[in-house]
């Protein structure tokens, strides 16, 4: 396999995802909409994220979908148009003077279009750049969605500039153009290696007959070369599925009650807000880092490490609102940083050593729906747990480790369920 073909690979799929992560950034535009329609509530505002996140992981089913049929740098190209037609309307359509035509523009163009259009991405850039590292998923897949994790924090200071500059409106105007052009000049340096196309060509008409001379089970789903190939209809009807899902929610739903409001955290305990991007700068950096510990320490290991940090986090974090000691938010920080930061990585590499790489991403398209979930139940729990607390977090902290704790159960079924569906040792 070409050295340099795939490490340019994985620098377009970096870069592009780069890009992609500044509409998960919606901190950054919620304030100067809040100001400039103050007709919306703080609910219909934050609705514009929950119907995001739904429309990625459709967008991710999509993608999945389309992978069978469509070259990878095709739908990155459709995605281009969608996200470019999504936020072109959105400069056009937003009018302080029409508020309610202006939220359902929001929720429409930004929600539907723009997340959707960054889920066809997102699945079809790690489809197409994990197969080029096919011993080291774990540490392609951290090193592609550093990219997506830090995208907006990368970026955030050149758009809260530029806002000020020529208006939150116009902004989406420059950020369509910008992301449809990043993503058709990456497009043009990803693809899948030759062998990965031969090998799906081979494992389509004739995969029994090459099944059987290679002497692999007729029943595993697996490639002639021993390594599994499963279907979406046999991934979904294993345990394994199911149980991997739930722990994704419960670590996403951990990691949302901080991430969405670290920053009104470290103002509560008498800390600058600005030490709030702590947790997406170890976001960031968690990512790779657990995916390198995956290829290292193998499946088990590494979820176990990943799941004890959200839980010492929690733990950090109730003891930080229980003795109001700030040093105690500054380790909690970091801690549920890491562990929300390798969740997707662990997510999207598992996936792809259990269940194999030529259904990859319809499989991934599938499981990532479960995002939705943790998406919608995240912001709404950290709501009422605040309110719960009375603006203190402490409820917040408590339900970090409930939700850790669960994980950890899960993650011993999981080993139970793998061992005995033959998905590992």
């Amino acid at each position: 396999m070409n050295n340099g073909k795939r490490i340019v690979c994985l620098l377009a799929g970096t870069f592009m995802l780069l890009f992609l992560g500044l509409i998960y950034a919606w901190s950054i535009f919620r304030d100067p909409l809040a100001a400039r329609y103050q007709a919306w509530t703080a609910t219909q505002i934050s609705g514009t994220f929950t119907i995001s996140i739904v429309s990625f992981c459709v967008g991710g089913f999509v993608a999945g979908k389309l992978a069978a049929t469509i070259r990878h740098r095709t739908i990155i190209r459709i995605s281009a148009a969608v996200i470019l037609v999504g936020f072109l309307s959105i400069a056009l359509l937003l009018k302080p003077s029409a508020p309610d035509r202006s939220l359902w523009a929001l929720y429409i163009f930004y929600g539907v279009f723009g997340g959707g259009g960054v889920g066809l991405a997102y699945n079809t850039l790690l489809g197409a750049v994990t197969r080029w590292f096919p011993g080291r998923t774990g540490m392609a897949s951290g090193v592609l969605l550093l990219g997506f994790g830090v995208g907006g924090l990368a970026l955030g200071s050149f758009v809260n500039a530029l806002m000020q500059r020529i208006g939150v409106e116009r902004v989406f105007l420059v950020l369509g153009i910008l992301l449809a052009a990043a993503l058709c000049l990456g497009s043009f340096f990803v693809g899948i290696p030759a062998s990965s196309r031969t090998s799906d060509h081979a494992s389509g008409s004739g995969a029994a007959s090459l099944a059987a001379k290679a002497g692999v089970p007729a029943g595993s789903g697996a490639a002639p070369e021993g390594l599994p190939c499963y279907t979406l209809g046999e991934a979904v009807a294993k345990p394994t599925f199911w149980i991997l899902c739930l722990w994704n929610i419960f670590m996403c739903v951990g990691g949302l009650l901080v991430i969405n409001s670290a920053a009104p955290i470290a103002v509560r305990y008498g800390m600058f807000a600005v030490i709030g991007l702590i947790v997406p700068l170890f976001n960031g950096v968690g990512r790779p880092l657990i995916g390198m510990l995956l290829d290292v320490a193998g499946r088990k290991k590494a979820m176990a490490a990943n799941t004890l940090l959200m839980l010492l986090g929690g733990v950090s974090l109730l003891l930080g609102a229980l003795t109001e000691n700030a040093l105690f938010i500054y380790v909690g920080f970091p801690l549920i940083g890491v562990a929300y930061g390798g969740t997707p990585t662990l997510f999207s590499a598992v996936i792809n050593n259990f269940y194999g790489a030529k259904h990859y991403q319809v499989i991934l398209g599938t499981a990532i729906l479960s995002l939705a979930v943790a998406g919608a139940a995240g912001p709404l729990l950290s709501g009422a747990l605040q309110e719960l607390s009375g603006g203190a977090y402490l409820t917040s902290f408590v339900m970090i480790i409930v939700a850790a704790l669960v994980a950890l159960i899960l993650n011993l079924f999981l080993t139970v369920s793998g061992k005995r569906d033959g998905l590992e040792k």
